[in-house]
């Protein structure tokens, strides 16, 4: 019923197992084990191409992306506060106060839109 398995085992040196887990990341294979096998077998291995740019602009896009999450809660609070609110002297405060969040929000936004700008400048000189 199942299938009898062989073990095959070796020994390398600390730089060699350095240098063969390094091409292992490099690959789309889930285990070392599976990448040894393949490579031994010569059968063909998968090597992911990650684009260091597109990464870079991922990371500070979900930075971003949390940031304005951020920034959007506080201001759901700040409007609800506001439907609170019924004198006008009461609501001339909360303008003023509130000020800050909204000059945040657009200064976050003009940042979104300087990385993509910059990101289409370098994508559309290749």
């Amino acid at each position: 019923m199942s299938e009898e398995k062989n073990w095959i085992s070796f020994r390398v040196k600390p730089e060699e197992y350095n240098l063969i887990r390094d091409q292992f990341e490099k690959t789309t294979c889930r285990k070392l084990s599976e990448y040894a096998r393949k490579v031994l077998l010569n059968k063909p291995v998968i090597i992911k191409y990650r684009n260091q740019t597109a990464d870079d602009f991922l990371a500070e896009m979900v930075q971003l992306k949390n940031e304005l999450n951020h920034i959007g809660n506080n201001f759901n609070q700040a409007v609800k506060k506001l439907h609170t609110l019924d004198t006008i002297p009461e609501i001339k405060y909360w303008l003023i106060v509130n000020e800050a969040v909204k000059k945040n929000f657009t200064d976050k936004v003009e940042e979104i839109k300087n990385h993509m700008n910059e990101l289409y400048e370098l994508w559309s000189q290749k």
